[in-house]
């Protein structure tokens, strides 16, 4: 398989009032081509801070970041970047927030706009690309963030808490909806979640990191034997609670 995403060595420290802080120290690891990567660790740790890294927002103070073989130096079309907040605007339909990625790189080009169309037809909210955001529900409101994303084609998607904002219910039918949409345009995604049971349910593999400075304690291999695999039907497998349990100690809740 192909790495996309390699970090090697990866070190930050920041200053504060109480001095300077390292939030994360020697962080190792690749993504490969097609791959869901799940990242859990206790609050604090540094996992937002390591999506921020490899999207380019921040440089690291060690280390580098690659992407498809190229170090990291700024924001690249290459990575979405997908929020715990949709950021619909409320003023804009459904179809002209999809567009609003296009738009600021000047790549509202027919085909662009024929791939917006096929993505609404394709993920059910082709009926509603002329209604704002607030005559949606809140899962469709993130399928809709979700498209705006992979309008613009990128490579690689960085969700970060993309669906802590919804209630439980809602929220189980999304993880359904995005996982699915992912594998079928065939991105690879890296997941920060607080949610143990939702990073195994959608992840290849769970990588847990420390407390900070966060660092890579141990990373899981999620198999799970339930043919076509699917979040709900990870969930209904006897392996999930092993997973859980072991991931469970491994973050050290109590602490």
């Amino acid at each position: 398989m192909r790495k996309v995403v390699e970090l090697h060595n990866l070190g930050m420290k920041y200053q504060s009032l109480n001095g300077e802080i390292t939030a994360l120290e020697e962080i190792n690891l690749d993504v490969y081509e097609g791959e869901f990567v799940s990242i859990v660790g206790p609050s604090g740790c540094g996992k937002s801070t390591l999506l921020s890294i490899i999207c380019g927002l921040i440089s690291p103070t060690a280390g580098r970041v690659l992407v498809e073989g190229e170090v990291v130096a700024g924001t690249s079309p290459k990575i979405g970047y997908m929020l715990q907040k949709d950021h619909l605007f409320e003023w804009r339909t459904i179809l002209q927030n999809i567009k609003l990625g296009l738009e600021i790189q000047k790549a509202l080009t027919p085909e662009a706009k024929a791939y917006t169309e096929h993505l609404l037809q394709t993920y059910g909210l082709y009926e509603f690309r002329n209604k704002y955001p607030n005559q949606l529900s809140g899962g469709m409101r993130q399928r809709a963030a979700l498209i705006r994303t992979l309008v613009t084609n990128p490579q690689i998607l960085l969700l970060d808490e993309a669906f802590s904002a919804l209630d439980y219910q809602t929220r189980l039918a999304v993880n359904e909806d995005i996982y699915t949409i992912i594998k079928k345009e065939n991105k690879t995604a890296i997941m920060v979640t607080h949610d143990i049971a939702e990073s195994i349910s959608m992840a290849d593999r769970v990588v847990v990191l420390s407390k900070r400075p966060g660092t890579v304690k141990k990373i899981y291999e999620i198999r799970m034997n339930c043919g076509k695999r699917t979040p709900l039907k990870s969930r209904d497998m006897p392996e999930f609670q092993t997973y859980f349990q072991e991931i469970w100690k491994e973050l050290d809740v109590h602490v």
